[in-house]
């Protein structure tokens, strides 16, 4: 059975590493309307060649350089998609003044973070472009009903596009579906704290390796065990993870690495 192998250099300071991913799938960046640090999104615009606001993301986007119009100018979106009942009026119309598209979707069936993605799809199917990794820029904070989507929509979309990572100020998590696992640690971007979430499944069986408290043909369940607030180990640089049934896997953040 082939490993999936995972890491979290779209996080670094150091682009050169990234660019030495030979064969690594472009990134589009999509920021939801959750808060987040400046330096955090820095990173991630520079580590993705796509850049999507969801409605009210770009009110985010927009308030980041609230004391810096001269930068601000310079991270421009590709797009900005929603049913734009959030976005204000001079957000709107500042972005409207650099050329970006705003689309106007008025299907209430999808959330504006499926609307980008659709764009997202749209895009590699009229370029004939590899498929982007996506990488969410919140989703996992605030209002417990968003929060759910995320999880459940991750869930679904890794059927069609395998590697889809949501980042807030706090943690970075995606979705492990079934099969055997390989997480590359970097010890400087990621904190102790981490978790195996059986979210959307009835039960799953998990074997890790490389966490302060492992598992061994363990069941997980949310009627029995489930693996929160586990810890990596300082000494490992790889966590392994088999499971049989798709699995959140969460890793929290270091603050300091995004001061």
């Amino acid at each position: 059975m082939s490993v999936t192998s995972w890491n979290v250099r779209f996080l670094s300071h150091r682009p050169e590493e990234d660019v030495q991913d030979v064969g690594r799938r472009p990134r589009a960046l999509i920021i939801l309307d959750q808060p987040f640090v400046r330096t955090l999104l820095e990173r991630l615009w520079n580590s993705c060649a796509l850049h999507c606001c969801a409605d009210g993301g770009a009110n985010r986007l927009y308030d980041t350089f609230a004391d810096d119009p001269k930068t601000r100018s310079v991270f421009v979106p590709n797009l900005i998609k929603g049913d734009l009942d959030s976005i204000r009026d001079e957000v709107r119309a500042y972005y409207a003044g650099k050329e970006v598209p705003i689309v106007h979707d008025e299907d209430q069936g999808a959330t504006d973070l499926m609307k980008c993605v659709a764009a997202i799809e749209e895009k590699e199917r009229i370029e004939g472009t590899l498929p982007h990794d996506i990488v969410l820029l919140g989703g996992l904070a605030g209002r417990l009903d968003h929060t759910i989507h995320t999880l459940s929509y991750l869930h679904r979309l890794r059927k069609t596009r395998p590697r889809t990572f949501a980042v807030t100020d706090d943690n970075v998590g995606w979705v492990l579906d079934s099969g055997e696992h390989v997480i590359h640690i970097d010890h400087d971007l990621l904190g102790r704290t981490c978790g195996l979430l059986p979210v959307g499944i009835d039960e799953t069986i998990l074997t890790t390796s490389g966490l302060r408290w492992n598992l061994n043909n363990t069941p997980s369940s949310f009627d029995g065990l489930v693996s929160t607030s586990n810890h990596l180990v300082p000494e490992e640089n790889e966590v392994r993870v088999k499971t049989t049934k798709p699995i959140w896997w969460t890793v929290q953040l270091k603050p300091e690495a995004f001061k």
